[in-house]
Protein backbone atom coordinates (compact mmCIF):
# COMPACT_ATOMS: atom_id res chain seq x y z
CA UNK A 1 0.00 0.00 0.00
CA UNK A 2 1.29 3.45 -0.90
CA UNK A 3 2.05 5.64 2.09
CA UNK A 4 1.46 9.33 1.41
CA UNK A 5 3.79 11.31 3.65
CA UNK A 6 2.60 14.28 5.67
CA UNK A 7 4.98 17.18 6.30
CA UNK A 8 4.07 19.37 9.25
CA UNK A 9 4.84 23.09 9.03
CA UNK A 10 6.89 24.65 11.81
CA UNK A 11 7.41 28.34 11.11
CA UNK A 12 9.87 29.95 13.53
CA UNK A 13 9.14 33.42 12.19
CA UNK A 14 7.26 36.43 13.56
CA UNK A 15 5.35 37.09 10.34
CA UNK A 16 4.27 33.90 8.53
CA UNK A 17 0.77 34.28 7.09
CA UNK A 18 -0.96 31.63 9.22
CA UNK A 19 1.05 31.12 12.39
CA UNK A 20 3.60 33.91 12.53
CA UNK A 21 4.91 34.49 16.04
CA UNK A 22 3.34 31.34 17.49
CA UNK A 23 6.45 29.16 17.54
CA UNK A 24 9.38 31.56 17.32
CA UNK A 25 10.88 30.49 20.63
CA UNK A 26 12.78 27.24 21.04
CA UNK A 27 10.41 26.05 23.78
CA UNK A 28 7.26 26.72 21.74
CA UNK A 29 8.84 25.21 18.63
CA UNK A 30 9.72 22.02 20.52
CA UNK A 31 6.23 21.72 21.97
CA UNK A 32 4.60 22.20 18.58
CA UNK A 33 6.96 19.71 16.95
CA UNK A 34 5.99 17.11 19.54
CA UNK A 35 2.33 17.82 18.83
CA UNK A 36 2.86 17.43 15.08
CA UNK A 37 4.60 14.10 15.65
CA UNK A 38 1.77 12.88 17.90
CA UNK A 39 -0.67 13.76 15.11
CA UNK A 40 1.26 11.69 12.58
CA UNK A 41 3.81 13.96 10.92
CA UNK A 42 6.41 12.05 8.91
CA UNK A 43 8.50 15.18 8.29
CA UNK A 44 8.73 18.52 10.09
CA UNK A 45 9.64 21.49 7.90
CA UNK A 46 11.36 24.28 9.84
CA UNK A 47 11.14 27.72 8.26
CA UNK A 48 12.94 30.86 9.35
CA UNK A 49 12.10 33.08 6.36
CA UNK A 50 8.48 34.09 5.79
CA UNK A 51 7.31 34.00 2.17
CA UNK A 52 3.87 35.50 2.67
CA UNK A 53 2.87 38.41 0.40
CA UNK A 54 4.57 41.59 1.66
CA UNK A 55 7.04 39.69 3.82
CA UNK A 56 10.09 41.39 5.26
CA UNK A 57 13.41 40.13 3.94
CA UNK A 58 15.58 38.38 6.50
CA UNK A 59 19.37 38.52 6.63
CA UNK A 60 21.42 35.34 6.50
CA UNK A 61 22.49 35.85 10.10
CA UNK A 62 18.89 36.28 11.30
CA UNK A 63 17.70 33.19 9.42
CA UNK A 64 20.49 31.12 11.00
CA UNK A 65 19.70 32.53 14.44
CA UNK A 66 16.07 31.48 14.05
CA UNK A 67 16.58 28.03 12.57
CA UNK A 68 19.72 26.50 14.09
CA UNK A 69 18.65 26.56 17.78
CA UNK A 70 15.37 24.89 16.82
CA UNK A 71 17.12 22.16 14.83
CA UNK A 72 19.38 21.47 17.81
CA UNK A 73 16.33 21.27 20.06
CA UNK A 74 14.53 18.81 17.78
CA UNK A 75 17.21 16.48 16.46
CA UNK A 76 16.57 13.89 19.16
CA UNK A 77 12.98 13.42 17.99
CA UNK A 78 11.96 10.41 15.92
CA UNK A 79 10.99 12.34 12.80
CA UNK A 80 12.64 13.52 9.60
CA UNK A 81 13.68 17.16 9.75
CA UNK A 82 13.52 19.51 6.77
CA UNK A 83 14.56 23.14 6.54
CA UNK A 84 12.71 25.57 4.30
CA UNK A 85 15.52 27.71 2.84
CA UNK A 86 16.96 28.82 -0.48
CA UNK A 87 20.36 29.76 0.94
CA UNK A 88 23.20 27.26 0.64
CA UNK A 89 24.81 28.53 3.86
CA UNK A 90 21.64 27.84 5.86
CA UNK A 91 21.32 24.46 4.16
CA UNK A 92 24.89 23.51 5.09
CA UNK A 93 24.59 24.54 8.73
CA UNK A 94 21.29 22.68 8.97
CA UNK A 95 22.53 19.49 7.34
CA UNK A 96 25.57 19.50 9.63
CA UNK A 97 23.17 19.22 12.56
CA UNK A 98 21.16 16.24 11.36
CA UNK A 99 18.59 17.71 8.95
CA UNK A 100 18.08 15.38 5.98
CA UNK A 101 15.90 17.44 3.64
CA UNK A 102 16.08 20.96 2.20
CA UNK A 103 12.91 22.62 0.92
CA UNK A 104 14.03 25.21 -1.64
CA UNK A 105 11.28 27.55 -2.80
CA UNK A 106 13.56 28.75 -5.62
CA UNK A 107 14.60 25.28 -6.84
CA UNK A 108 18.27 26.24 -6.88
CA UNK A 109 17.74 29.34 -9.02
CA UNK A 110 18.51 31.76 -6.17
CA UNK A 111 21.63 29.96 -4.98
CA UNK A 112 22.84 27.12 -7.26
CA UNK A 113 25.48 26.13 -4.68
CA UNK A 114 22.65 24.59 -2.68
CA UNK A 115 22.79 21.56 -5.00
CA UNK A 116 26.43 20.86 -4.15
CA UNK A 117 25.68 21.19 -0.43
CA UNK A 118 22.72 18.80 -0.56
CA UNK A 119 24.75 16.31 -2.62
CA UNK A 120 27.61 16.48 -0.11
CA UNK A 121 25.32 15.32 2.70
CA UNK A 122 23.34 12.84 0.57
CA UNK A 123 20.18 14.67 1.59
CA UNK A 124 16.81 15.11 -0.12
CA UNK A 125 15.75 18.35 -1.78
CA UNK A 126 12.36 19.79 -2.72
CA UNK A 127 12.40 21.97 -5.84
CA UNK A 128 9.47 24.38 -5.93
CA UNK A 129 8.25 26.26 -8.98
CA UNK A 130 8.52 30.01 -8.51
CA UNK A 131 9.18 33.15 -10.54
CA UNK A 132 7.92 36.66 -11.16
CA UNK A 133 4.60 35.61 -12.69
CA UNK A 134 5.47 37.07 -16.10
CA UNK A 135 5.56 34.15 -18.50
CA UNK A 136 5.68 33.67 -22.25
CA UNK A 137 4.06 30.24 -22.28
CA UNK A 138 1.15 28.49 -20.54
CA UNK A 139 1.72 28.03 -16.82
CA UNK A 140 1.98 24.24 -16.88
CA UNK A 141 4.47 24.29 -19.73
CA UNK A 142 6.67 26.75 -17.85
CA UNK A 143 6.34 24.81 -14.60
CA UNK A 144 7.40 21.51 -16.16
CA UNK A 145 10.23 23.07 -18.17
CA UNK A 146 11.62 24.96 -15.19
CA UNK A 147 11.38 22.15 -12.66
CA UNK A 148 12.80 19.50 -14.98
CA UNK A 149 15.70 21.78 -15.86
CA UNK A 150 16.48 22.35 -12.18
CA UNK A 151 16.07 18.67 -11.37
CA UNK A 152 18.63 17.94 -14.09
CA UNK A 153 21.01 20.48 -12.55
CA UNK A 154 20.54 18.81 -9.18
CA UNK A 155 21.41 15.41 -10.66
CA UNK A 156 24.48 16.85 -12.40
CA UNK A 157 25.60 18.12 -8.97
CA UNK A 158 25.35 14.56 -7.63
CA UNK A 159 21.87 14.39 -6.07
CA UNK A 160 20.26 11.06 -7.06
CA UNK A 161 16.81 11.09 -8.59
CA UNK A 162 15.37 9.30 -5.57
CA UNK A 163 16.33 12.29 -3.39
CA UNK A 164 14.63 14.91 -5.59
CA UNK A 165 11.09 16.14 -4.98
CA UNK A 166 9.09 18.55 -7.15
CA UNK A 167 6.57 21.06 -5.78
CA UNK A 168 4.21 22.88 -8.19
CA UNK A 169 4.40 26.05 -6.10
CA UNK A 170 0.76 26.74 -5.30
CA UNK A 171 0.62 30.28 -3.91
CA UNK A 172 3.71 31.49 -5.75
CA UNK A 173 3.89 33.48 -9.00
CA UNK A 174 0.49 32.31 -10.22
CA UNK A 175 -3.01 33.68 -10.51
CA UNK A 176 -5.79 31.72 -8.85
CA UNK A 177 -6.96 30.55 -12.28
CA UNK A 178 -3.43 29.33 -13.10
CA UNK A 179 -3.36 27.48 -9.79
CA UNK A 180 -6.61 25.71 -10.69
CA UNK A 181 -5.02 24.66 -13.97
CA UNK A 182 -1.93 23.33 -12.18
CA UNK A 183 -4.07 21.39 -9.71
CA UNK A 184 -6.08 19.83 -12.53
CA UNK A 185 -2.86 18.68 -14.21
CA UNK A 186 -0.88 17.42 -11.20
CA UNK A 187 -0.75 13.98 -12.80
CA UNK A 188 1.55 15.43 -15.48
CA UNK A 189 4.04 16.46 -12.80
CA UNK A 190 3.77 13.00 -11.23
CA UNK A 191 4.43 11.46 -14.66
CA UNK A 192 7.94 12.97 -14.70
CA UNK A 193 8.99 10.17 -12.34
CA UNK A 194 10.07 12.45 -9.50
CA UNK A 195 8.27 12.44 -6.17
CA UNK A 196 5.78 15.28 -5.85
CA UNK A 197 5.07 17.41 -2.77
CA UNK A 198 1.81 19.38 -2.70
CA UNK A 199 1.64 22.46 -0.47
CA UNK A 200 -1.78 24.13 -0.54
CA UNK A 201 -2.38 24.51 3.20
CA UNK A 202 -4.57 27.53 4.05
CA UNK A 203 -3.38 29.41 0.96
CA UNK A 204 -5.26 31.92 -1.18
CA UNK A 205 -6.34 29.18 -3.57
CA UNK A 206 -8.27 27.57 -0.72
CA UNK A 207 -9.98 30.87 0.03
CA UNK A 208 -10.83 31.25 -3.66
CA UNK A 209 -12.22 27.72 -3.92
CA UNK A 210 -14.50 28.46 -0.95
CA UNK A 211 -15.79 31.67 -2.50
CA UNK A 212 -13.60 34.15 -0.62
CA UNK A 213 -13.55 35.89 2.79
CA UNK A 214 -12.60 32.75 4.70
CA UNK A 215 -10.29 33.28 7.68
CA UNK A 216 -6.88 31.65 7.27
CA UNK A 217 -7.39 29.25 10.18
CA UNK A 218 -10.81 28.21 8.88
CA UNK A 219 -9.40 26.66 5.71
CA UNK A 220 -8.32 23.25 7.01
CA UNK A 221 -11.25 21.16 5.74
CA UNK A 222 -10.82 22.55 2.24
CA UNK A 223 -7.07 21.98 2.50
CA UNK A 224 -7.82 18.34 3.33
CA UNK A 225 -9.99 18.17 0.19
CA UNK A 226 -7.00 19.27 -1.90
CA UNK A 227 -4.94 16.59 -0.16
CA UNK A 228 -7.47 13.97 -1.26
CA UNK A 229 -7.54 15.40 -4.77
CA UNK A 230 -3.74 15.40 -4.96
CA UNK A 231 -3.45 11.80 -3.79
CA UNK A 232 -5.91 10.76 -6.48
CA UNK A 233 -3.60 12.52 -8.97
CA UNK A 234 -0.65 10.53 -7.66
CA UNK A 235 1.26 12.93 -5.41
CA UNK A 236 3.57 11.48 -2.76
CA UNK A 237 3.36 13.98 0.13
CA UNK A 238 1.56 17.06 1.41
CA UNK A 239 2.89 20.00 3.43
CA UNK A 240 0.24 21.17 5.90
CA UNK A 241 -0.51 23.05 9.12
CA UNK A 242 -3.20 20.66 10.38
CA UNK A 243 -1.35 17.34 10.41
CA UNK A 244 -4.02 15.27 12.19
CA UNK A 245 -6.77 16.04 9.69
CA UNK A 246 -4.63 15.56 6.60
CA UNK A 247 -2.95 12.42 7.95
CA UNK A 248 -6.33 10.79 8.41
CA UNK A 249 -7.43 11.78 4.93
CA UNK A 250 -4.19 10.43 3.46
CA UNK A 251 -4.36 7.15 5.40
CA UNK A 252 -7.97 6.58 4.38
CA UNK A 253 -7.41 7.23 0.68
CA UNK A 254 -4.19 5.21 0.64
CA UNK A 255 -6.07 2.28 2.20
CA UNK A 256 -8.94 2.57 -0.28
CA UNK A 257 -6.55 2.73 -3.21
CA UNK A 258 -4.96 -0.48 -1.93
CA UNK A 259 -8.25 -2.42 -1.95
Amino acid sequence: MKNTKVMGILNVTPDSFSDGGSYNSVENARAHAEQLISEGADIIDIGGFSTRPGHTKVTLEEELNRVIPVIEALNDLDVQLSVDTFRSQVAEESLKRGVTMINDQWAGLYDPEIFNVVAKYDAEIILMHNGDGNREMPVMDELLLSLLKQANQAEIAGIPEKNIWLDPGIGFAKSREEERIVMSRLDELVATGYKVMLATSRKRLINDLLGGNIDVKERDEATAATTAFGIEKGIHAVRVHNVKMNKRVAQTIDALKGI
